[in-house]
This record gives structure tokens, sequence and C-alpha cells, in this order.
């Protein structure tokens, strides 16, 4: 009888200690440091600290159709960001996604890494740079 509650209790405290285990860096807190260009750099400009906001640029970032291609832009990217973990212990490489604003302010068109463009929607646009800038894109001169 001993014995059974002795391997119970082993059963039960190695699940405990891999159910505890199990949190990935999936589940840690991100930040989204945004970057704008002023002349030939680009200086910090805001810092994306709300979860659901950051939540928020990851799902538009996933329904993009990204398509594989060299690109090759006729001027820098209008600004950068990247994802950071919120958690100094972590580390991880950055993809950088560079962002181009169309002429008209309609558009926006980004590059992830050095290899992937997308064309997003008018309407995935205006959100986008909405919640990485928090101004309107078509209010843009």
């Amino acid at each position: 009888m001993r014995i059974h509650k002795f391997l119970f209790a082993i059963v039960a405290f190695s699940l405990l200690l891999l159910i505890g285990c199990s949190k990935g860096i999936e589940d840690e807190e991100q930040r989204i440091e945004v970057q704008k260009r002023s002349g030939n750099e680009y200086e910090k400009f805001k810092v994306v600290e709300d979860a659901k906001k950051v939540e928020r640029v990851k799902q538009i970032l996933t329904r993009i159709n990204w398509q594989n291609a060299e690109v090759s832009m006729s001027r820098p990217s209008d600004y950068q960001f990247f994802f950071q973990f919120k958690n100094p212990a972590i580390l991880a490489k950055a993809v950088l996604y560079s962002v181009w604003i169309s002429p008209n302010n309609e558009q926006v068109e980004i590059v992830k890494g050095d290899s992937q463009y997308a064309q997003l929607t008018r309407e995935d646009s205006a959100r986008l740079f909405e919640l990485l800038t928090g101004d309107n894109l078509t209010g843009l001169k």
C-alpha cells in the first residue's frame, strides 16, 4: 500500500513539474520597437507595450500573403519595427520589418527580413500604421 502511495506521489510531482516547465517563450510578453527615418538614419520613434496592440499587429502580419522576392525600393523605408521580448533574459534574433508609405498615403508596403514583400490592403494599412505610430495614415502630409 505504501508503495502505491509513493508511486502516486512521484507521478503527481512529475506531472506538476512537467506542466510548470512547459511554458514556452511564445507565451512571453513582447513589445514592438518602432523607428522612423530621419534623414539618412533611423531614430527611436515609439515603443508599443500594450499586449492587445502587439497581438493585433501580429494578427495583421499573419494574415498577409507574403511573396518571396528580391526587393529593391527607390528610397529607404519610412519606418522600421521589430518585436522584442519584455523579459531581458530571453535572447532571440529580431526580424526587421521595413514599412513604406504610398505617395497618396492610402497603403503600406512592407518587407519582412530581406526577402518577403507584401502590399497591404487599405484597411490593414490604416490599422497597422495606427497601431505602430498612433497616427492616422490618410492624415499624413
